[in-house]
């Protein structure tokens, strides 16, 4: 299970950029705008199973991968920022984040150890918690340009749709923009 604790610091297309891209010169959707803006980021990110700005997501397992190696969804992966087992009481132990080895160029990313080197977990449920930096970037320079442009479409189709259930389906262009980047799973 993947549980995102921090989102992106901002978004991969800004206020001004939407509201040019969507031809709208007043203030009063603003704040519709903005949200439509996070919801076809998030929708790009389900697409794809990457995070287009840097995010930390907590990473729980119930016990340790055969073979010392974990795939670390969403992608790509930067950094292991903690890790913790949880003993049979439910108290964390922390480990030392530099007992990974990470993959940051393989997607999804790996992260692997050494079985001697982390602690089995206490709990049979959530034992293990690891926290990850993943994403592009900390800004949408970072982002690949057709993922930023398939967000201005999923925006634009999310804005003109408004309330109907024609926002459900991408329309063919963002299929096209998100297939070369989605993340295949494990």
């Amino acid at each position: 299970m993947a549980i995102l604790l921090a989102g992106p610091a901002s978004e991969p297309v800004t206020l001004a950029d939407a509201k040019t891209f969507l031809r709208v010169d007043h203030d009063a959707d603003d704040a519709s705008i903005a949200a439509l803006i996070a919801a076809a980021r998030r929708l790009v990110e389900a697409a794809t199973r990457r995070a287009l700005i840097t995010q930390t997501w907590r990473l729980v397992r119930d016990a340790w991968p055969a073979g010392g190696r974990l795939r670390v969804l969403p992608a790509p992966l930067c950094s292991v920022a903690a890790a913790r087992v949880f003993d049979a009481a439910g108290m964390p132990q922390a480990i030392d984040p530099a007992v990974f080895t990470l993959d940051t160029v393989s997607l999804p990313g790996i992260v692997s150890f050494s079985s001697a080197a982390v602690p089995a977990p206490g709990l049979r449920v959530a034992g293990i918690a690891i926290d990850v930096t993943v994403g592009h970037g900390d800004d949408a320079a970072a982002v690949p340009a057709p993922l930023v442009q398939a967000v201005r479409l999923w925006l634009a189709h999310l804005y003109e749709h408004r309330g109907t259930e024609a926002q459900a389906q991408p329309p063919q262009t963002i299929a096209a923009l998100v297939a070369p980047f989605r993340v295949l799973a494990p």
